[in-house]
Order: structure tokens, then C-alpha cells, then sequence
């Protein structure tokens, strides 16, 4: 059987990392590039895993982009929904690392190549080749990407691909609260998988992500899975026929850039390969313990993509959390 194409869309950049933790970008005194944009990490954590990967983004024509790019083809990413606009660079992040390795971002977009994304530049027959489309939020910030964002999934929907949502809430992107929180949920009802974090949850409800009540207020008609990821505790997850929480691993964490990602890519290689994982709670529970340990091995060393796990790596961190 031949593997299942996931097509991720978004925005991929550079991320500026502090060389040391703990500082603030004023007090830094140098900084680390590494890629990042959650869509790209979750393409490359998928190939990384075994799975089959596209990417469909836009990237400014400097070197950065071409440079961020050739990072995709380097981890075995179909490309051919790449362009590049001559007019408008790469978008660049900056990325405090704290003590405890969370983060916080600023952003120089304005505007960034990846928001300049056109309906017309989309790649539509790589997008009706994939078993599962996964997006985020990002790209409904600004128009012409919010177009071009709404045209794909719809692509997708038509030609009966899954369609898997990330919100990756960004609060500084957006104008105001009202206006991300708007925007997240104005595609909310599409999705037939939902993965967001017990923060996002939170933010998007006004309630305690702790309460099943507050959580399933976030579940619609259409939706097949939504998944919570509660950090190092684990996840939790809801379908109309069953919920229940899948403990995570405790490791030394370092830097939890990518971690979700790394999540949401194991949870997807698993779900192509295997649709039955929705309706079948034991086949879920397992997918869902090797993408929690997927998320874990990705925040013991700096940066995403160069931390996304292979397979022997997650495994051998279950292996030896069960003795």
C-alpha cells in the first residue's frame, strides 16, 4: 500500500533563538537561526517518522527563503507547493527562551512573503492527492493568505481529503484578542480533527481547560477527534462516542519549541495509515501515547526540526518510562 500524502499548509520562517536560556532578546548577546513556522515543523516531523510530506507556502526569493526551503527538501518534504515572491522577504521571529524552556515570540512581518500567499498560486492537484490536509490559524490573519487559505480547504474538502486544524494561537500576529479568537474559530466548523493546547483552550473559551464541560463546548457536528495537549501531563481527547486522557512523559525539558508539532505530526502519520484510529478507542489511546512521547523527546534539545523524533527515539522513551 502505497504511504498516504499529508499535505501541510502555512507559513514556515526563522526563528532567532537566544544562545543562552533565560535571557531576555535585550540582554542576549547572540542569537541562533533555526527554522520554524508549526505547519513546516509538523511537514518535516511526518517524514521524519516515516510518513509522506508536502508543503504548501510562499517564501520570500532571498536567502533566507531559498535557504528555509532547501531545509524541506534536506528532510524529504514535496516542495512543489513552494513559490517565491521577489517582492517581500521571509518572515523572522525572535524567540526568548526561558528558564523553564516555554518561550515568547516577536515577529517581523510586515508584510512577510508567507502572507502574500495567492488563491492562483495555489498547488490544487497536490492538495486533492493527500489523505489529510493540516493547517493553522496564521494564515487567516491577512488577506490575499486568508483567501488562499479558505480556497485550499475547500479544495480539500471537495475531493474528500481530512481536514486536521492546529490553531497555534499567536496573540502578537493579531490585531486584537477579539479579532484572533474571531478568526480561529471562523473555520472552526470544518475540521474533522482539532488539536489544541490546554492554554488555547482556555483563551478560546473564557473557561478551565480542566472541565469536560468547558472542553466539549469546542466540539461541533462535523468533528471527528478533538485532541487537548496538556504539556508534560499528556493529552486528552473527545469523540462522540468516547473520552479519556493519555498520561505523558516526564523528561528534562530544554526548549518546547516544536513540541506540539512533533504531537500533531506522529498523530497524523498514524491516522493515515490507519483511518480506524477515530472510531476504535484502544487504536487511538496508542497512537496517541507514541505522539505523546513524540512531543516529549522533541523539547530535550534546542530548536524544532532538529529535534523532531524518528520512531526509535519516541519508542525507546516509552521503553524506558514502563520499566
Amino acid at each position: 500500500m502505497a504511504t498516504p500524502l499529508i499535505v501541510s499548509f502555512g507559513e514556515m520562517l526563522i526563528d532567532f533563538v537566544p544562545d543562552t536560556s533565560g535571557v531576555s532578546l535585550a540582554e542576549s548577546t547572540g542569537f541562533l537561526k533555526a527554522p520554524g513556522g508549526a505547519p513546516a515543523n509538523v511537514a518535516c516531523a511526518i517524514t521524519k517518522l516515516g510518513g509522506k510530506s508536502a508543503f504548501i507556502g510562499k517564501f520570500g526569493d532571498d536567502e533566507f527563503g531559498h535557504m528555509l526551503v532547501n531545509i524541506l527538501k534536506k528532510n524529504g518534504v514535496n516542495s512543489e507547493g513552494v513559490c517565491f515572491d521577489t517582492n517581500a522577504r521571509t518572515a523572522l521571529a525572535f524567540v526568548t527562551l526561558k528558564n523553564d524552556g516555554e518561550r515568547e515570540f516577536m515577529f517581523y512581518r510586515n508584510p512577510s512573503a508567507d502572507m502574500l500567499l495567492k488563491e492562483s498560486e495555489l498547488n490544487k492537484d497536490l492538495i486533492k492527492k493527500a489523505k489529510i490536509f493540516h493547517y493553522g490559524s496564521i494564515s487567516l490573519i491577512s488577506e490575499p493568505c486568508r483567501t488562499a487559505h479558505m480556497a485550499a480547504m475547500k479544495t480539500a474538502k471537495d475531493a474528500g481529503v481530512l481536514l486536521s486544524y492546529d490553531p497555534n494561537v499567536r496573540l502578537p500576529l493579531w490585531p486584537s484578542t477579539e479579532a484572533a479568537i474571531e478568526g480561529i474559530k471562523s473555520i472552526w466548523n470544518e475540521a474533522d480533527i482539532i488539536k489544541v493546547s490546554d492554554d488555547e483552550v482556555t483563551f478560546l473559551t473564557r473557561g478551565d481547560a480542566e472541565k469536560d464541560d468547558v472542553v466539549l463546548s469546542l466540539m461541533h457536528d462535523k468533528l471527528k477527534l478533538l485532541i487537548v495537549t496538556d504539556g508534560e501531563k499528556g493529552c486528552r481527547y473527545y469523540t462522540k462516542k468516547f473520552k479519556g486522557r493519555v498520561p505523558g512523559y516526564a523528561v528534562k525539558a530544554v526548549d518546547t519549541t516544536g513540541a506540539g508539532d512533533s504531537f500533531v505530526g506522529s498523530f497524523l502519520v498514524s491516522l493515515g495509515k490507519d483511518g480506524s484510529i477515530l472510531d476504535d478507542e484502544g487504536k487511538l489511546k496508542e497512537a496517541l501515547a507514541f505522539a505523546n512521547a513524540c512531543g516529549a523527546v522533541c523539547t530535550t534539545q534546542k530548536g524544532a526540526i532538529p529535534a523532531l523524533p524518528t520512531p526509535s527515539d519516541a519508542q525507546q522513551l516509552m521503553k524506558s518510562k514502563s520499566k
